[in-house]
């Protein structure tokens, strides 16, 4: 093993440099208008139609399904075609970065739409103003899947090593978390200064300004930050400029045929169905189940992400030392104990201060558990990032369509058997269920394939940060990355 090892070091011996921390820092940025949206979307969308428009529980419901299936729809479609080489000119300025230049286009134009009023319609009927908010929903969806597929595949094709790979998604969750502190801490300064009769007072019709407020806000820091990623990150230009780093493509069909694909999915998809459920779901907790005030519907979501940006800055060392299955395990742990202590919290003493506490572990648990599958994909991804669009499109397929259904689904429970503590049932038994199915999965899975020359990289960026050895074989070296090897997640 030693001699074969040492065979591969020499025959691997081409040096590429570390990723520059202004690469690593743009790159992170370059999903924050999308996290500023999502803030705003699962947050705030179910308040906005219900408490606001005056849309029942069941239309709300509707509002936010569609938006759900269209990006669970689009997500595949984008990643499918920004896999394509596409030879057109537009695409020579990067099929990622042409992909998430449309995208983000398509939110800036629709996403002020869904939360102002019906322009014409606001005295029309509720269905009719669900087919006028309907379309600017598609349209926002699809731009908002075209920038996240875009951005999450550009990870692999920064850079071939694991190390550096939970590295950038370290640092774009710790962005995402950044964005929704944000949108939070404009929320609480709106809510705030403009209830200047009742501080008690709660979310109402009147309150539609404030949401719009908050909203073009966002909007103009997510532009901002939009435009320094496209000027900053060049695509391909980085680490595999040159041909450093072998490639290699596989076939939809082989990739479906991929029993790893489905295993990866069952991660993803009951992680993000925590972190989505909790978001949507604790505003409307806390206006119907605890009775608190509209500045909590501000604070305790930001204090939830104050704890994941701390959580996250921990995390790349986290899946270091512990490896992913251990590190997922220590969210599920947190998000089980966050939930038990949800549905026993009652009392004044835990309305009062015992809710930041379980604020502060909704989020740590949220931010390993989410960090640590996107890390299981991007190892699944390995150094086939040609298809590596396709994969984040299927996993957030199944990620989108799920929770819209489930959202669905509560909100039309909601209006059949609605009580007092139903919003902290959803809360304890919706969220506490998907972060154990994510559990059960993860322990489950067996280990992806692994190229022996990649483990040696690995090493090699372990014992010395500044330098990677390159994955460029000789040409009498055989391409081994179909070959077992050892665990990748372990």
């Amino acid at each position: 093993m030693e001699y074969e090892r040492a065979n591969l070091t020499n025959d691997y011996t081409e040096i590429i440099q570390r990723l520059p921390i202004s690469i690593r820092l743009t790159y992170g940025i370059g999903h924050v208008l999308n996290d500023i949206c999502a803030s705003m979307w699962f947050t705030y969308l179910l308040v906005y139609f219900h408490l606001i428009l005056g849309f029942n529980a069941t239309l709300a419901g509707v509002v936010l399904l569609i938006g759900q299936v269209a990006d669970a729809v689009a997500t595949p479609f984008v990643g499918f075609h920004s896999d394509k080489n596409d030879e057109s000119w537009l695409c020579k300025y990067g099929k990622r970065k042409t992909w998430h230049l449309m995208g983000t286009l398509c939110v800036l134009f629709a996403f002020p739409f869904i939360f102002s009023p019906c322009i014409g319609c606001e005295n029309s009927h509720k269905w009719a103003q669900l087919i006028y908010y309907a379309a600017f929903v598609v349209i926002f969806q699809f731009g908002w899947a075209a920038v996240q597929i875009s951005h999450l595949s550009l990870v692999p094709e920064l850079t071939p090593t694991e190390h550096e790979r939970t590295e950038l998604i370290a640092i774009r969750y710790s962005f995402t978390v950044l964005s929704n502190i944000f949108v939070y801490c404009i929320a609480w300064t709106v809510f705030h200064i403009t209830n200047d009769k009742d501080s008690n007072s709660q979310i109402g019709p009147d309150d539609v300004k404030k949401f719009q407020e908050i909203l073009f806000i966002g909007l103009g820091v997510g532009s901002i930050t939009s435009i320094l990623f496209h000027i900053f990150v060049k695509e391909g230009s980085v680490n595999n400029s040159n041909g450093l780093v072998h490639r290699n493509a596989r076939t939809v069909s082989s990739l479906l045929k991929d029993v790893h694909l489905y295993q990866v999915a069952c991660v993803y998809m009951p992680t993000r169905a925590f972190v989505n459920l909790s978001q949507i779901y604790i505003p409307l907790y806390l206006h119907k189940s605890l009775n608190m005030p509209a500045t909590s519907l501000a604070v305790v979501p930001l204090v939830i992400f104050l704890s994941s940006f701390v959580t996250s800055l921990i995390i790349e060392k986290l899946n270091t030392k512990l490896g992913r299955k251990l590190s997922f395990c220590c969210g599920v742990i947190l998000a089980i104990c966050s939930c038990i202590w949800i549905q026993f919290g009652t009392s004044i003493m835990y309305t009062n201060y015992q809710i930041y506490l379980v604020s502060l572990i909704l989020g740590s648990a949220g931010s390993i558990m989410l960090v640590t599958s996107l890390g299981v994909t991007a190892d699944f991804i390995g150094q086939n990032t040609d298809s590596g669009a396709f994969v984040y499109g299927i996993l957030s397929f199944t990620d989108k369509l799920c929770n819209g259904l489930a959202v669905m689904s509560i909100q039309y429970l909601e209006s059949w058997i609605s009580y007092t503590h139903f919003y902290r049932d959803i809360l304890v038994y919706a969220c506490s269920s998907s972060a154990l199915f994510g559990l059960l999965t993860i322990l489950w899975m067996k280990p992806f394939p692994r190229n022996i020359a990649y483990d040696i990289v690995t090493e090699q960026i372990v014992q010395h940060d500044d330098t990677f050895v390159s994955i460029a074989p000789s040409e009498n070296e055989p391409n081994t990355n179909n070959s077992p090897g050892q665990e990748h997640i372990t």
